[in-house]
């Protein structure tokens, strides 16, 4: 199981992993640190500079940060020069923000993707050496993502740390952390108000912290996804007789509205209220807790994985609710948990969830 990196440690082994990349010998490297050229390793190899910026996270709000910057340094440099990331175990979010900034990459796994003048290399599939034991605290774990989830629903907005712990129902010592990651990992950046207050006397802009907007809302939501696991919920599948999904959808609503049950469908069902893009079968519903015997069987409920065809799913964070809002006669999540939710969905989820993103979450990149 390998150890964390420090950035320090990813330089040093990056020269030996870029040797081995490009088929030469480690001492036909020459490589120097020249963090003023704006790289952490200015390096001279078969016959190309390259400009090698080193990360110790894969996280895709640093791997953008820096390939923008790393690409930049790069093109002032007077003669050409290859603008590269390198990290321990390169992520998809990472992969697709070096694409996005059209800067090449390699890990310290094995796996590249550096396509330059006179230099073609791609290797895939290579395992993280570097995994470690037990799951790191996350930005993205179910309670610390409501963070999430409250900034890109409002993607143009700045909102105070105040502000976001009301709206998100949590602490402002819990917020505060969470905004701490997300700025360190630079999915955040603080509005200048000039000193002003918040006008609600949270002293936060007085301690030269300004209200907070998300700087990439695609970027933000790429890595969300990458970590995202519908099956951390609890799922209840089962069969309820109807002619089609839909119909299937509209009862179970009906059901749970004159029941006063706290319900939103999410998944391909939700995706169909929201853009009537791909028919579907299965119907999925978060609810707070598991319908009563009673309900079940005024819906005619039969539990059960074989043919089901309604999931009711108990979340394990309320969190899901949060920009609910009712879609022709159906109570359905925010567009944003719908997306997350397809990840893992049969039948034509991963269209559903491509035509759901480019019709109402096309935010443009702005790294």
């Amino acid at each position: 199981m390998g150890a964390r990196l420090s950035e320090k440690q990813v330089a040093a082994r990056g020269t030996s992993a870029l040797a081995s990349l490009l088929e030469i010998p480690k001492k036909a490297v020459k490589s120097h640190h020249r963090k003023e050229a704006g790289a952490d390793l200015v390096v001279s190899a078969a016959g190309q500079t390259f400009f090698v910026e080193a990360l110790a996270t894969a996280a895709a709000g640093p791997v953008a940060a820096h390939a923008q910057s790393v690409a930049e340094a790069a093109k002032k440099f007077r003669r050409r020069a290859i603008p590269l990331v390198v990290v321990p175990f390169m992520s998809e979010g990472g992969r697709r923000a070096c694409e996005a900034a059209r800067v090449p990459w390699f890990d310290l796994s094995g796996n590249a993707h550096i396509v330059a003048p006179g230099i073609r290399i791609i290797v895939d599939g290579r395992p993280n050496r570097f995994r470690r034991a037990g799951r790191p605290a996350s930005i993205f774990a179910p309670k610390s993502a409501r963070v999430v989830r409250w900034l890109l629903m409002h993607p143009e907005h700045a909102f105070t740390q105040r502000e976001i712990a009301r709206a998100t129902e949590m602490t402002e010592g819990f917020v505060s952390r969470i905004v701490g990651r997300l700025e360190a990992d630079s999915y955040i950046s603080r509005v200048d108000l000039s000193g002003a207050g918040d006008g609600e006397g949270s002293g936060e802009t007085r301690q030269g912290k300004g209200p907070i907007r998300v700087r990439d809302a695609a970027l933000l939501l790429d890595a969300w996804r990458e970590e995202y696991q519908f099956g951390k919920h609890t799922l209840l599948p089962g069969h309820v007789a109807a002619r089609s999904g839909d119909a299937l959808a509209r009862y179970v609503s009906d059901a749970f509205i004159a029941e006063k049950v706290e319900h939103a469908a999410t998944g391909i069902a939700a995706a169909w209220q929201m853009t009537h893009f791909a028919a579907f079968r299965i119907a999925t519903f978060f609810v707070t807790s598991e319908p009563s015997d009673e309900l079940k069987v005024k819906l005619g409920f039969r539990a059960g994985s074989r043919g089901a065809n309604l999931w009711l799913v108990v979340p394990n964070d309320t969190g899901v609710f949060h920009g609910a809002e009712l879609r022709d006669g159906i109570r359905c999540v925010h567009p944003i948990q719908a997306y997350l939710d397809l990840k893992e969905h049969p039948e034509r989820a991963t269209e559903a969830a491509d035509h759901l993103r480019a019709e109402m979450l096309h935010w443009r990149r702005d790294v």
